[in-house]
C-alpha cells in the first residue's frame, strides 16, 4: 500500500535533515498514527509522501506506483486532508466536492450517493450549497474530508484530523477511519491527541529530529512502556516537556506547525 524506503529531506542548503534516512511500510487494512513533538518531521513528511514537497533521497511508492516516476498514477491513490484546511472558499460545498470528483474521475451518481452518507455523517447537508466562505473552522475541516473521501481513495491521509472538530464530528471521523480501513484501504493520520491514538491504531510510529525511532503495535509500545502507556513511552522517546504534553493531551483542536 505504501512503501517508503531511506528517504531523506533536506531544505535548501541547511545541514539539517527534515527526514532522515526513513524506512516504513504501511499494510492494506491499517490505521497508523504518526506522532512528533513540534518540528520533528510529521507534517514534511506527509507533504513528501502526497508529492507536495520534493526530497533529496530515498523512494516512495504508493500502491506500486512511485510518487517520482509515475506521480498521477501515485496521486490517484491517495485522499489528503491538511491541516490548513485551506480549500477554494468561493466556491458552495458542493462545488467544492463535485471539483474533487471531477478530478479523479467520480461518476455522478456514485458521487452523490458517497457525498449523502458523508454529509450526513458530519451534519453538514443543510450546508452543502452555502459558499464555503462562510462555514466555520469546523464545517471547513468536514468538507475536506469528504472532498478527500469522494474517490474512495487507498490510502487516506490526513494532518492533524482533529483540529477544529466538536466532539461528535471527531467520532464520526475515526469510524471513518475504521470503516474505510475495513474496507481494504489504509490511513496514515498526524496527531498530538494521544489519547485517539491509542484508542484506533493498529501502529503507531514516532518521529523525533527526522529519525522514525519506533513504529509498532499498541501491544509492542505498552510492552516497552514503564506503565504501559503510549503517553508514557511518547515521553521517554520524544523528551517532549510534560507541560506542553499535557496541553496536547486536553485539547481536540489547536494547530501543531511543523
Amino acid at each position: 500500500m505504501l512503501d517508503i524506503k531511506n528517504l531523506t529531506k533536506v531544505y535548501g542548503k541547511s545541514d539539517v535533515k527534515a527526514l532522515d534516512n526513513v524506512t516504513l511500510k504501511l499494510n492494506e487494512g491499517e490505521i497508523f498514527g504518526f506522532l512528533g513533538p513540534n518540528g520533528a518531521g510529521k507534517t514534511t513528511m506527509i507533504k513528501v509522501l502526497t508529492g507536495i514537497l520534493p526530497f533529496n533521497e530515498g523512494s516512495v511508492e504508493i500502491c506500486g506506483a512511485d510518487i517520482k516516476r509515475n506521480p498521477k498514477a501515485a496521486k490517484m491513490n491517495i485522499g489528503y486532508v491538511p491541516d490548513s484546511h485551506i480549500i477554494f472558499d468561493k466556491l458552495s460545498g458542493r462545488e467544492y466536492v463535485d471539483f474533487m470528483a471531477d478530478i479523479y474521475g467520480v461518476g455522478v451518481e456514485e458521487r452523490k450517493a458517497r457525498a449523502e452518507k458523508l454529509l450526513a455523517s458530519f451534519s453538514l447537508t443543510e450546508d452543502f450549497d452555502r459558499p464555503i466562505k462562510d462555514y466555520s473552522h469546523g464545517m471547513k475541516q468536514k468538507i475536506s474530508i469528504i472532498g478527500a473521501l469522494i474517490h474512495n481513495p487507498k490510502l487516506w491521509v490526513l494532518d492533524e484530523p482533529m483540529t477544529g472538530l466538536d466532539p461528535q464530528s471527531a467520532f464520526e471521523l475515526k469510524e471513518l477511519m475504521r470503516k474505510h480501513c475495513d474496507g481494504g484501504n489504509t490511513v496514515f493520520f498526524s496527531t498530538h491527541v494521544l489519547d485517539a491514538a491509542e484508542k484506533i491504531c493498529d501502529r503507531i510510529g514516532i518521529i523525533v529530529k527526522g529519525r522514525l525511532v519506533m513504529a509498532g503495535s499498541m501491544d509492542e509500545i505498552r510492552e516497552a512502556s514503564k506503565d504501559g502507556s503510549l503517553e508514557e513511552f511518547f515521553l521517554s522517546v520524544a523528551a517532549t516537556p510534560s507541560s506542553e504534553m499535557a496541553a496536547a493531551k486536553t485539547e481536540q483542536g489547536g494547530t501543531a506547525k511543523e
